[in-house]
Order: structure tokens, then C-alpha cells, then sequence
């Protein structure tokens, strides 16, 4: 009875070990590669509890997320003006056909990285010695990532990989190349800065005449208006005055000698030397001016 037993569970122990050995978990966030004597037998993408053959199969496992390559060093650039720029760049990629991987880079994510980095660093001198720095380093950037996303994406589906994005993390001078950059842009803005004060200055100077020059048109003008309307006056006190005269020449000229009278006696000190005679004191003598 007892070595009943004891075969019973030796062989328990061998058929659990079988199971163990032929059952595996695929996770959701990978791809499975069943492998008989190292030929690719099953793909499997889907999550779940899964069967092989014991001894005879083994699986392989690959990360089916959105993986990154970020560059290990900065790199030099030669753009089309013969400048050097240093550049940072990284790649978003994942495998989409597990068994391609597997058959082009034997399933080595190092292997698979320095293909995409050859391909995108290639790619990037291509299109940098193209452009000029202003390009690269502002106005085509997005127009280069752009391009090298695809022109990455098509090598790398020969090898099971889509790539999901190229980015430029940098773009900038060699330190030795920044200053003398930099001078020649801080003398660039001067000159830029100084011929708009001087074209404001101009522009100040022209406004300042033309200003200057309406006032004396103005002023003429009102004082040519001022004249015309005192002749105006003048003249129309002229034709009064010759009216009252002509109406009563005797009362105007003893209106007019009073009004010398006042004029000639406003103070009490003031003091005039006339003949008694003298016609400036006819109405003083007699109310018609008669002597």
C-alpha cells in the first residue's frame, strides 16, 4: 500500500511539473514567441493562460508598450552653411510584428535600438546638411522631425518596429561657436536698433517741421482774418462817423471838442498851453463855437 502511495504521488509530482512546465502567462502589456528548438512555432498577442510542449518548446517574451531611445550623447551636426550644431533627439517606438523581431534582431531590444539610431542618426545629417542653422534651429524644425518619423518608420518595418514619434530635444551652438554667434547677434541688433532711432529721429524732425510750419499758416491766416475784419470795423465806424457828420456837422464838431477836453484834462494836475484865441476853446466861449 505504501509504495502504491508512493508512486501515486511521484507520479503527481512529475505530471505537475509537466503542467508547470507547459503552461505559461502571457501579460497583457507583452507578445509571446513559442520557439521549438529555436524556431519560431506560435505568435502569440493576446493576453491569457497559454499551452506549449514541455522540454521541446520555450517562449520568448517581448514588451508590446511604446518603448524610448534617448540619444546617449549629443551629437554634431554640419548644416548647409558649414556650421556645426549640437543635437539631442530621442525615438518613440514598439514592435507591431513579434515574429519579424525576433527574425531580424533575434528578439534583442540593444540590437533592435542601434539599428533605429543609425537609421535616424543617418537620416538627421541628411536633412541637416540641407538647411542652414536659422532653419534647423527655428523655422523648419517640426518639418524635419516630420520627415525623419517617416523615413525612420519605413526602415524600421523591416524589422517588425513602427516608430511612433521622432522629437529634436535639442538644437544649439558648440560652446566654442556661441560666442562669436552670439556677438555677431548682439551687433546685428544694434545696427537694427540704431537705424530705427535714426529713422525715428528723422521721422520726429519732419513731423516737427511740418508741425511748426502749419502754426505759421494758421497764425497767417489769423491775422490776416484779424486785419480783414478790423478794416472791416474801421471802415464801418468810418461810414458811421461820416453819417452822424453829415447829419449834424455842427453837434459832431462840439462832440468832438468835448471829447479832446476830456482827453486833455483827465487829472487834476494836467496843464496845457493854448492861446486864449486858438480854436480849441471856441466851445468854451459860446455854445455855437461862435466868438
Amino acid at each position: 500500500m505504501r509504495d502504491k502511495l508512493t508512486v501515486f504521488f511521484a507520479v503527481l509530482i512529475v505530471l505537475l511539473g509537466v503542467a508547470a512546465m507547459s503552461l505559461f502567462v502571457v501579460d497583457q502589456r507583452q507578445f509571446a514567441v513559442v520557439l521549438q528548438f529555436g524556431e519560431p512555432k506560435e505568435v502569440i498577442k493576446e493576453p491569457g493562460l497559454k499551452f506549449k510542449l514541455p522540454l521541446i518548446q520555450n517562449v520568448l517574451y517581448f514588451d508590446s508598450r511604446i518603448l524610448t531611445m534617448d540619444s546617449s550623447e549629443s551629437e554634431r551636426f554640419l548644416t548647409s552653411e558649414k556650421q556645426n550644431v549640437i543635437v539631442d533627439y530621442f525615438i518613440k517606438w514598439r514592435i507591431v510584428d513579434p515574429l519579424l523581431y525576433y527574425q531580424a534582431v533575434a528578439g534583442d531590444e540593444a540590437r533592435a535600438t542601434i539599428r533605429l539610431n543609425q537609421a535616424v542618426n543617418a537620416g538627421l545629417r541628411e536633412e541637416f546638411g540641407k538647411r542652414t542653422v536659422h532653419d534647423v534651429i527655428s523655422s523648419e524644425r517640426d518639418v524635419i522631425m516630420r520627415q525623419m518619423n517617416e523615413r525612420a518608420d519605413k526602415d524600421a518595418r523591416t524589422i517588425g518596429i513602427e516608430i511612433v514619434d521622432v522629437r529634436l530635444k535639442r538644437v544649439e551652438y558648440p560652446t566654442e561657436v556661441a560666442s562669436n554667434v552670439y556677438s555677431r547677434m548682439e551687433a546685428e541688433r544694434k545696427r537694427v536698433a540704431n537705424e530705427r532711432r535714426a529713422k525715428g529721429a528723422a521721422d520726429a524732425e519732419r513731423i516737427r517741421a511740418d508741425a511748426d510750419r502749419q502754426r505759421e499758416v494758421i497764425e497767417a491766416e489769423a491775422n490776416a482774418e484779424a486785419l480783414k475784419t478790423k478794416g472791416e470795423g474801421d471802415a464801418k465806424a468810418a461810414a458811421i462817423y461820416a453819417e452822424a457828420y453829415g447829419a449834424d456837422p455842427e453837434f459832431y464838431s462840439f462832440y468832438r471838442s468835448l471829447e479832446a477836453y476830456r482827453a486833455s484834462f483827465a487829472g487834476k494836475d494836467d496843464i496845457i498851453v493854448v492861446a486864449p484865441d486858438a480854436d480849441f476853446f471856441k466851445y468854451l466861449k459860446a455854445p455855437s463855437g461862435r466868438r
